[in-house]
């Protein structure tokens, strides 16, 4: 199969972006795509719940990964 090449502008990756953010715990992704309003929402509930239960999870098993997407390209792109 032969890909095209398609000739996109020079700031159309740029433009559109958004940051979004995935949280895990113990490497098993809870939270996907969230805006940074809604991380800054979870992230600091699923510390507190940490703090409240304390059993079987710990803050140190909380990760997130932050990345920025083209939400142009996302919904244009086939899967």
């Amino acid at each position: 199969m032969q890909r095209t090449n398609k000739n996109f502008p020079k700031n159309f990756f740029m433009k559109n972006q958004e940051k979004i953010y995935h949280i895990y715990a113990k490497d098993k992704c809870i939270y996907h795509s969230l805006s940074e309003e809604k991380f800054s929402e979870t992230w600091e509930m699923l510390h507190r719940m940490v703090d409240l239960l304390g059993k079987g999870i710990e803050k140190d098993d909380l990760q997130y990964e932050s990345l920025f997407v083209n939400k142009e390209v996302v919904l244009n792109s086939s899967h």
